[in-house]
């Protein structure tokens, strides 16, 4: 048989440092095994000749980077990069769209990309042991994630909307959580930026297709990129741009998002102001850093 027609090829368990260059000829492969080496680096010019993988496991090598050039294997299914020395995860990654599961459990990430939010059949991510402080907003891209594992991480609160994610699994032990603790705090009351009151009268204005504020816009592509950045208000739908008060809301993991399991889980909120804040028909709680 012809090496080159090879669909699997287990190379675990050896002393490798580095991954043999002959792979690129290997177009044929669908599961590649390289775990328990102790390669590096991954060589560009041979991810460039696998676009059929489907499996790739590199855990327990010495690799810190992934390079941007893993987007060439479009067939890709599952990563698995455990135990390694990964200091960040390439944005090129959310452009796999094949990609259903990613285990980079036991590394030094502190932080992940939001195109990760851009895979549309990722179910089982997996994070475990990292230093990661927050996941960046935009949770509600992950549509079919099923199993999120961020235990042992240095979170303290999940991204806004974290609750209407239709998870099965959710692992998150071993994180700095916020907790529900009461504590009184004096209010001041905010004075908004003429930037900021501009800013918010421009997004409440630009929402009427037919006002001189929406047919303006496109004349201005930089203020149409400042304003892309904006949020809303959880309480009364107002947008703001660069301020706003976080709150926190404890959501329970099987009423609110109809998991097996019964958890307090903390989820960040955002609002306009101390206005919304002090009405009483929410469950929001202002955080306090100390």
């Amino acid at each position: 048989m012809c090496l080159q027609k090879l669909t699997e090829l287990n190379l675990g368990n050896n002393v490798l440092e580095e991954i043999p260059p002959v792979l690129k000829h290997f177009s044929c492969l669908n599961k590649l095994y390289l775990y328990a080496n102790k390669i590096s680096h991954l060589p560009p010019e041979v991810l460039e000749g696998l676009p059929n993988l489907e499996l790739l496991n590199l855990n327990h090598n010495r690799i810190k980077v992934i390079p941007a050039e893993i987007k060439r294997l479009c067939s890709l299914k599952s990563i698995s990069v455990t135990d390694n020395h990964l200091q960040q995860i390439p944005a090129e990654l959310g452009l796999m769209k094949s990609l259903t599961e990613i285990n980079f459990t036991n590394n030094k990430l502190t932080q992940i990309p939001q195109q990760l939010y851009n895979l549309p059949q990722l179910r089982k991510l997996y994070l475990a042991r990292n230093n990661l402080t927050d996941l960046p907003e935009g949770t509600l891209g992950w549509k079919t994630l099923k199993i999120l594992d961020v235990a042992g991480n240095c979170l303290s609160v999940f991204p806004v909307g974290f609750q209407f994610l239709t998870l099965e699994e959710l692992f998150f032990e071993g994180n700095s959580l916020v907790p529900f603790t009461l504590m009184e705090s004096i209010q001041v009351k905010e004075v908004f930026s003429l930037k900021e009151l501009s800013a918010r009268l421009i997004l409440q204005q630009s929402t009427n297709k037919l006002s001189v504020v929406s047919r303006a816009l496109p004349v201005f592509p930089e203020l149409q990129d400042m304003l892309s950045h904006w949020g809303q208000c959880a309480l009364c739908s107002q947008p703001f741009l660069t301020t706003w008060l976080e709150c926190v809301q404890f959501i329970n993991t099987r009423k609110h998002m109809g998991m097996k399991s019964s958890q307090s889980v903390p989820v960040r909120v955002l609002l306009c102001s101390y206005d919304c804040f002090n009405r009483d028909d929410h469950q929001y709680y202002g955080l306090v850093r100390l």
